[in-house]
């Protein structure tokens, strides 16, 4: 359902707004921000409170917010006509606003819920086992490439052949009855890990530790002055314990920010982590830019549907690679062979730039598309009737295809240039494919490593702020989007896109240097499992 879900709504926004992807946009943008801002905050909230209530809550909250905004979407379907007219559109744009803002609320609560199931119920349901561990990682991940595929083809074919209105009830349909599925879910794992039950007087035990340790340090000096003084003037007391909690209850989500990326820079895998959220500055994916790319070159949307099944079955293949490589190599040496990996396949696309058919214009600012449209007020692009043949070709010389063909556009036969050579964009989809394999097990060894080294009492938090690095490298790969967003400018993005790749594996390597040491580059090591329960929460060296 929540793959659906997102999958769907940038589709429903672009349907409502006119074939337009500025609510799309702003969705992006709204959603990036709340978990680069909230992401910490989040987390915290799941480090505070029970297990079990905290993915209920959020298992909860994340489905009926999809619901409601389904329902909302109906409405908005079947009266938009009437909608508009009313209080001068008015109301359509509070119904925008809404969608989008509850829609937001959904996409928080996923977040919740990944952190608590993938990065704390899991790691319980293991325990010492990190064989174990590592299946049950490469298992959900196996299950989300799966969702990934199925997910938009079920949507998607039901819009086809329905409509929008009919996709909005299907999602909502189909949500309430996942809700109850996964609680009783939920409810049966809890009941059967008793461990799971321990946290929360683990949690507040830690918490009363660091209150008395801080009472300790800051008023042992002044302790029995201060129980004076506090017979001395109950009048003034419970006014002041108010004024305290009430200006403490208003730092205290700016103070957990704060706090949690301390926290975050202070953890032994910060370097791998930082790795993990450089890998997100990123055009070599299959997303909406990549694949608006790859129509300019002339693709059809059946070759970009099976590319992109093809990415899917090797992301599988590096969830199999991630568990025979950690046994054999161990976890943080998986982590260096998948980097290497996953740039020796993102090499194809830097060479992709300077091959026959790359749209790379270095005479062409990256900037003049976004220069014209708000400097010198160029009428957006339209697509021209049926009647119309087009007098001009893209801005790289190519020929406008149809339909995928590679018949140009063009009547006269003297005039019609050679078909389009493939040899760039299929060079470039090539090592996009094959990088998965390193990037999902990749992925996957930054995943276990945060979940084997920070301690349980921090771990919603320090995932909190993961997710928020996350969002704040994707984030900023949109803005190199809008910022340079012809075509011609496609080749400089990969290249740069490339050069953040290559820094995030530097990061890993510099952080699996200062674990392993000389150590490094020796592959035989035993299996993860004899690592004694003693070692500290920081060392990875045996892993």
């Amino acid at each position: 359902g929540d793959r659906m879900w997102h999958f769907a709504v940038s589709v429903f926004l672009v349907e409502l707004y006119g074939n337009s992807l500025l609510l799309t946009a702003v969705y992006g943008l709204v959603v990036a921000g709340s978990v680069l801002l909230l992401g910490a905050i989040i987390g915290d909230w799941v480090d505070k409170n029970s297990r079990l209530k905290v993915a209920q809550t959020s298992l909860v909250v994340q489905n009926a917010s999809v619901i409601l905004c389904g329902i909302i979407l109906m409405i908005v379907f079947l009266f938009k006509t009437q909608l508009l007219t009313l209080y001068h559109g008015w109301l359509l744009t509070v119904c925008y606003i809404l969608v989008i803002t509850i829609a937001n609320i959904a996409n928080l609560a996923s977040t919740a819920t990944a952190i608590t199931i993938q990065r704390d119920w899991i790691v319980v349901v293991a325990g010492e086992d990190r064989s174990k561990l590592a299946d049950m990682n490469a298992t959900i991940r196996r299950i989300d490439q799966l969702t990934n595929i199925l997910a938009p083809m079920a949507v998607g074919q039901i819009m086809t052949f329905g409509s929008p209105m009919i996709g909005c009830g299907f999602i909502s349909g189909w949500n309430l009855m996942s809700m109850c599925v996964e609680y009783l879910l939920l409810w049966k794992v809890y009941q059967k890990t008793p461990t799971l039950a321990l946290k929360s007087a683990k949690a507040e035990e830690s918490e009363l530790k660091q209150l008395n340790a801080k009472k300790e340090s800051d008023m042992k000096p002044a302790e029995g002055v201060q129980l004076i003084v506090e017979k001395d003037v109950t009048g003034f007391e419970p006014q002041q314990e108010k004024e305290v909690s009430c200006a403490a209850r208003i730092a205290e989500p700016f103070i957990t920010f704060r706090d949690g990326w301390v926290a975050y820079y202070n953890q032994p895998v910060f370097l791998a982590g930082m790795g993990l959220a450089f890998l997100y500055m990123t055009v070599l994916g299959f997303d909406c830019i990549t694949t608006g790319y790859a129509y300019t070159q002339g693709l059809s949307g059946s070759v970009l549907s099976l590319l992109m099944g093809a990415s899917a079955v090797t992301g599988i293949m590096g969830t199999v690679a991630f568990t025979w490589l950690r046994r054999k190599c161990g976890l943080v040496r998986t982590g260096l062979i998948s980097g290497v990996a996953q740039f020796a396949c993102l090499v194809l696309c830097a060479i992709s730039v300077f091959m026959p058919g790359s749209p790379l214009d270095l005479t062409v600012s990256p900037f003049a598309d976004i220069s014209a449209r708000l400097f010198e007020n160029e009428p957006l692009p339209t697509i021209a009737s049926p009647e119309e043949k087009p007098e001009m070709v893209f801005a790289t010389g190519m020929p406008n295809l149809l339909n995928g063909s590679t018949t140009p556009a063009y009547g006269d036969p003297e005039m019609s240039p050679e078909p389009v050579p493939l040899i760039s964009v299929s060079l470039l989809f090539a090592g996009v494919i094959a990088a998965r394999v390193g990037l999902w097990s990749f992925d996957l060894t930054v995943t276990q490593l945060l979940q084997e080294n920070v301690i349980e009492s921090e771990r919603g938090i320090i995932n909190g702020v993961q997710n928020s690095m996350n969002y704040l490298l994707d984030l900023l790969h949109f803005i190199m989007v809008i910022l340079a967003p012809n075509p011609e400018a496609f080749g400089l993005l990969v290249l740069i896109s490339v050069s953040f790749v290559a820094m995030g594996h530097i990061m890993y390597f510099r952080y699996a240097q200062k674990t392993l040491g000389k150590q490094l580059f020796v592959c035989c090591t035993p299996d993860p499992k004899a690592v004694p329960d003693s070692s500290p929460p920081g060392n990875t060296s045996t892993v």
